[in-house]
């Protein structure tokens, strides 16, 4: 069996390698390869291309970077054609993927897509385009499955996978002793994404509103777990720039939020994570103005970050855009470091979060539903050789 994986950035390279490892233990016979990260890798697949090459955000950022991604699909195309995998499986990277699974479905091969384009967001278009090219839509959320069905897509609700793998693996006095974390200290955690254009956008404002804080509440110590797609010493640069006491950590990240107070995040997979570690966040989001500007006018959601949407209410604070400042960053920080009701508030919020996404499972549920399609791609293909 022979599986194709196609993922465009960090979230995406953890997902497919969770399921590549799903897919090794039940069937150790199975060859994968594709593009993604180091995660992937170190689950078993064969890096075709490495997406630490790649890191654009937003419309006007693609079209800047138009040519390479042609160039990206002509290679991979042509991996297709020499390795002739018994399914493509595409997780995220909608942008990319999608036009990806309308290569591998003329060339006759299946396509799973996994983690799979919003259209209940935006772009109900391509509710048809999934139908038409798409094999089997692996679903993560219940309203997401019922979107897809009305455009008469094969779409399977499997449960996010996150609840899979968000857990810590050390008790809270092992954390603390692990990372050595001070006694007596308010610890905030710091995520300002995978992609290098999201550092260099949120990293500089968080911890511009975090010497604010500091002034305070001097006894505030500060955790930014390292995406494997950014290099430390880049993170150094920045954060050399502040009087503000940061330790870059490469490991235990769910351990890590057991062990803090607080996050500041960039919009994305990162705050479903701390709302299933229920660690009291702060959404942050900005784009450039015209990308922000066409999204405006494009997507149909009330809210940016996900355990909001899920909700169906603001559940963890946005700051959007123009919004995220030092000063509404040291706002937001601050109160959620003295009001303690507002946090427990927020913390019972985020169970709830978790409650609605169902139960653990997603991830053998996904492989599975890959080696289905593969086995079915092969009798065909036997089929038709004989005929």
């Amino acid at each position: 069996m022979k599986v194709m994986f196609s993922a465009g950035e960090a979230s995406g390279d953890t997902h497919a390698a969770s399921v590549a490892k799903a897919l090794k233990n039940a069937y150790p016979e199975v060859s994968m390869f594709g593009m993604g990260g180091s995660r992937m890798a170190e689950a078993g697949v064969q890096i075709m291309y490495d997406i630490k090459q790649l890191g654009y955000i937003g419309i006007v950022e693609v079209i800047k970077h138009l040519p390479s991604f042609f160039k990206l699909r002509t290679f991979l195309k042509e991996v297709m054609l020499r390795e002739k995998p018994d399914v493509l499986v595409c997780v995220d990277y909608p942008g990319f993927n999608m036009k990806l699974a309308k290569v591998a479905h003329d060339l006759g091969i299946p396509v799973i897509y996994y983690i799979a384009p919003t259209i209940w967001a935006w772009h109900r278009s391509r509710g048809k385009d999934i139908a038409s090219t798409v094999t089997k839509v692996a679903s993560i959320f219940p309203f997401e499955a019922k979107a897809y069905r009305e455009f008469g897509v094969d779409v399977e609700f499997v449960g996010h996978p996150l609840l899979d793998i968000v857990k810590p693996t050390m008790s809270l006095e092992e954390g603390l002793a692990y990372f050595k974390m001070p006694p007596h200290t308010k610890r905030v955690l710091l995520m300002p994404g995978s992609r290098k254009q999201e550092v260099i956008s949120l990293l500089e404002r968080m911890l511009a509103g975090a010497e604010l804080v500091m002034a305070k509440h001097p006894n505030l110590v500060f955790y930014l777990p390292r995406a494997h797609t950014i290099d430390k010493e880049e993170l150094e640069v920045i954060t050399k720039k502040y009087k503000v006491p940061v330790t870059i950590t490469d490991d235990y990240t769910y351990d890590l939020m057991q062990c803090c107070d607080v996050c500041l995040a960039a919009s994305g997979t990162a705050t479903l994570e701390t709302a299933l570690m229920e660690l009291p966040t702060i959404l942050l989001y900005r784009l450039s103005p015209i990308t922000y500007a066409l999204g405006r006018v494009l997507v149909n959601l009330t809210h940016v970050g996900l355990p909001n949407i899920v909700a169906g209410r603001e559940v963890i604070p946005e700051l959007l855009q123009g919004a995220v400042t030092p000063a509404n960053i040291a706002k937001e920080l601050t109160s959620l470091l003295e009001d303690s009701k507002r946090r427990e508030a927020m913390v019972a919020d985020l169970r709830s979060v978790r409650e609605a996404l169902g139960g653990t499972g997603a991830v053998e549920r996904v492989a599975e539903l890959i080696a289905t399609v593969a086995r079915a791609n092969q009798v065909a293909e036997d089929m038709n050789g004989k005929l």
